[in-house]
């Protein structure tokens, strides 16, 4: 196989006879670049989970997509302009005036356009939040109080992440269909000026978890190692799932102490466990809407490591989080609300999930992924129920 080659050509129309210095024809793609077209020599890499049956023919799909044939037919499409920004922003962000516009690309590097990740950031701090309440009695402006508070570091932090991941990610992202308009990817951002970006970010997230106690500020910054290893992990394990649950459900031990003090490890430790199993069924699921590029880019992730077994394998994962998340209520002593509500509804949803996801469809797999909101959400209200009956009866 040639190595990849600068040489760029421009096509009149798809039949143009063009000379590739050598380059075989089954290494042409054609790529668009403003008004005009080219086509550049690309090489094509392939890299193979080690228990996947699949991946052989993954690579396979991966690699004939690249290959059009010589009559290929080429449509054209039209540039973006500066009122519509090529990478994805959200719909509020449209209204802006035209001095603000310059924050667009800052707002879809932080994805603001996709909160589903500040919301499956959020829910574990809100659980162990609630759970300390319950078993203290915590008064409901203290609650209120705690819960809007890591409301505000959910969002700032969960863009911070995103800025790191990106920054890491960047030349892959270019490979990958999804992310290839990533801000940092397409060179909308550069990487000084995201740099900058998160410098702001982490100032705001200090300021935040500064309103904290001494324990929770010092349990709060060691977090931070495992937000920037996670981008890396990708590249030398199947399990970057793993090392972003435990990076993304911190909030379940950090919960317990801004309202304990110190953190509860009998209850927030099966809690925390339990949650990095949760997010392992979630993000395997949203793994698999990437499959086919990742096996191209040689990026690794338990979609692929698991691959056709991964229903019956995140069935088990889910029974691992429904019970670690009993076990912690049991532990703290939870009402009936808490088993009828979280524990229940957990299941059900979870097992609604694996019966309907297709491994196989990119729309299906970011829909069920999105649907972990919910689940998250049902077990908060199993946790605010309990609190409520409980802080009810002591009045």
């Amino acid at each position: 196989m040639l190595p990849r080659l600068g040489l760029r050509a421009p096509i009149r129309h798809a039949g143009s006879s063009l000379r590739y210095a050598g380059a075989a024809p089954s290494t042409w793609s054609p790529s668009l670049s403003g008004p005009r077209y080219f086509i550049t020599p690309t090489r094509t890499r392939t890299r193979l989970a080690p228990f996947s049956s699949s991946s052989a023919r993954l690579a396979t799909e991966s690699r004939r997509a690249q290959e059009p044939t010589r009559s290929t037919n080429v449509v054209a499409t039209a540039a973006p302009t500066a009122a519509t920004p090529s990478f994805p922003i959200p719909k509020w962000a449209e209204k802006l005036p035209k001095s603000l516009r310059w924050t667009h690309p800052y707002l879809s590097l932080a994805r603001m356009d996709k909160p589903i990740g500040t919301w499956l950031l959020y829910w574990p701090c809100a659980w162990g939040i609630t759970m300390a309440a319950y078993s203290t009695a915590l008064p409901v402006t203290s609650w209120a109080w705690n819960l809007a508070l890591f409301g505000t570091g959910a969002i700032v932090m969960r863009g911070a992440g995103c800025t790191i991941n990106d920054l890491w990610d960047r030349d892959i992202d270019k490979k990958v269909d999804r992310t290839k308009l990533r801000p940092l990817a397409s060179g909308e951002i550069k990487p000084l000026q995201a740099l900058t970006f998160l410098g702001g970010q982490l100032g705001v997230g200090l300021a935040v978890l500064t309103q904290l106690n001494w324990y929770s500020i010092a349990l709060g910054a060691s977090s931070l190692s495992l937000v920037v290893l996670y981008p890396l992990m990708k590249r030398i394990t199947y399990w970057p799932q793993f090392v972003l649950g435990l990076a993304f459900n911190w909030g379940a031990l950090l919960g317990s102490s801004a309202v304990l003090g110190a953190t509860d490890w009998k209850v927030a430790l099966p809690l925390y466990a339990g949650s990095v199993a949760w997010t392992i069924v979630y993000d395997t699921i949203y793994a698999h809407q990437d499959k086919k590029d990742d096996v191209d880019a040689g990026v690794k992730s338990t979609a692929l490591l698991f691959a056709e077994q991964s229903r019956p394998i995140l069935t088990g994962f889910s029974i691992s989080f429904v019970s670690l998340l009993a076990l912690s209520g049991y532990l703290n002593a939870q009402g009936p609300a808490f088993y009828a509500l979280s524990v229940g509804g957990a299941a059900a949803h979870l097992a609604w999930q694996l019966r309907n996801a297709d491994m196989e469809s990119r729309e299906n797999c970011w829909e069920m992924f999105k649907s972990n909101r919910d689940l998250g959400a049902i077990v908060w209200s199993g946790l605010a129920l309990d609190y409520a009956i409980k802080m009810a009866a002591l009045s």
